[in-house]
């Protein structure tokens, strides 16, 4: 089994419909993961208090932003989420030529938390990121067993103006904005020579290493990278299907597109298998700050056959309980040392029931095409209502307290009438 793990995509003005930012991506993980969708508020801490992360303790911040996280259910990060300024995060795994560390240190998934905790804009989260990296490193098992699956990682990033690509190699990265048209971040390194912010040594690292000889124009990409593996074969596929698919749309690329991209299951990007789509995030950003963004996000595997449901960053959001995986504590076996010696079930209530209608759907025929039908039917009516409050704006914030969580009854109704 060769582990792939994702596909990120940004679409901007001129190529999105409209004055808005288009974010989306599936997270591609092991087919028994579960994934669940979480909400924190914004929080201020005391001076010398520390956060646990999945593996390593570190320095909290005095404030931190309110966010909405799609995260495997067993670790502190997230694979992607948001956060109240519509700062939008997406990781991948990435391997080259420098080896990925074992050593446990911050996963790419908690550097995604982080990244939308303590910025308030993209470019504050590539320099929070970039900071934490240098201060405590990448590394650790990124899959709950005993396998030692580890990768270097990339970032997609982006708020109301702006995106940025940041890709790592053990401490040293590079960083590429995005300022207008659209990009999309697979399983390999992307940046070329167009750099815009760097680690300061990233450049003798690699000619002290012979990768570079200190003369030809540096790509970070071609530098940092070996391009013959499996991985590297199969992520490029989907990388250039991704990057078609965005330019078939170039122009008027809205939420609707993005929804179909990861759908797409003849390029690779919503994958099956051993390695399946576990989860996935549509984000709307309107470039007007007056107006609110939707993040719509399944909680539950195959976007083909899932719900994109919306959230909306407002105050006095509880935590969303038909996503919420249960919690174990001390006792998590992830906790514990030796790690991963079990698995507990961490299926929330939504996966449940879904995982029974997937199933349904696949015995049998006809009624399967009705529940899709049903399904998509929800996505449109809640599409459609959101549109009018990306247009117009919200005059009534507790009208969308419970978006999120009505929008997941909604959908366990649908199952549960079938």
């Amino acid at each position: 089994m060769y582990p792939s793990s994702c596909d990120t995509f940004v679409a901007l003005p001129p190529a999105t419909q409209g004055q808005r930012i288009i974010f989306g991506k599936n997270s591609d993980r092991p087919c028994d993961e579960v994934q669940e969708v979480v909400y924190f508020p914004a929080r201020d801490y005391s001076a010398g208090e520390k956060v646990e992360c999945t593996y390593i303790e570190i320095e909290q911040a005095a404030h931190t932003n309110a966010v909405v996280l799609s995260r495997p259910a067993w670790l502190w990060g997230a694979e992607m989420g948001a956060n109240e300024h519509q700062v939008c995060i997406g990781n991948e795994a990435v391997w080259g030529r420098e080896s990925a560390e074992d050593e446990e240190a911050l996963l790419g998934m908690d550097f995604v938390r982080l990244g939308l905790e303590r910025a308030e804009t993209a470019q504050k989260a590539v320099d929070v990121i970039a900071e934490l990296l240098e201060k405590y490193g990448q590394g650790g098992n990124c899959m709950e067993d005993q396998s030692g699956f580890t990768y270097h990682n990339s970032f997609l990033i982006s708020d109301r103006t702006e995106a940025w690509v940041m890709e790592t190699s053990g401490k040293h990265w590079a960083a590429e904005k995005v300022g207008d048209g659209y990009r999309n971040i697979s399983n390999q390194y992307s940046i070329t020579t167009k750099i815009d912010k760097e680690h300061p040594g990233m450049r003798e690292y690699a000619k002290s290493h012979g990768w570079w000889d200190g003369k030809a124009p540096f790509s970070f990409a071609e530098t940092y990278s070996f391009m013959t593996t499996a991985r590297i074969e199969a992520s490029g596929s989907r990388y250039c299907e991704g990057r078609n698919l965005l330019e078939r749309s170039k122009g008027h690329i809205t939420a609707e597109t993005m929804m179909d991209i990861l759908r797409d299951k003849e390029s690779g990007i919503n994958m099956e298998g051993m390695f399946m789509t576990t989860g996935s995030m549509v984000s709307v950003i309107p470039t007007d700050s007056t107006l609110p963004g939707v993040h719509y996000i399944t909680g539950t595997p195959d976007p083909e056959r899932s719900v994109f449901k919306p959230f909306i960053f407002v105050k006095d959001i509880k935590q969303l309980k038909q996503t919420s995986s249960p919690c174990y504590g001390p006792d998590d076996p992830v906790k514990k040392i030796p790690r991963f010696q079990s698995k507990p079930d961490r299926k929330h209530p939504l996966f449940i029931e879904h995982e029974a209608v997937a199933a349904n759907i696949d015995i049998t025929k006809d009624k399967g095409k009705k529940i899709m039908q049903k399904m998509r039917a929800l996505e449109k009516e809640k599409m459609a209502e959101m549109e009018k409050l990306l247009s117009s704006g919200i005059e009534d914030p507790t009208s969308v307290v419970h978006l999120f969580s009505n929008s997941s009854q909604e959908e366990l109704s649908v199952y549960s009438n079938l």
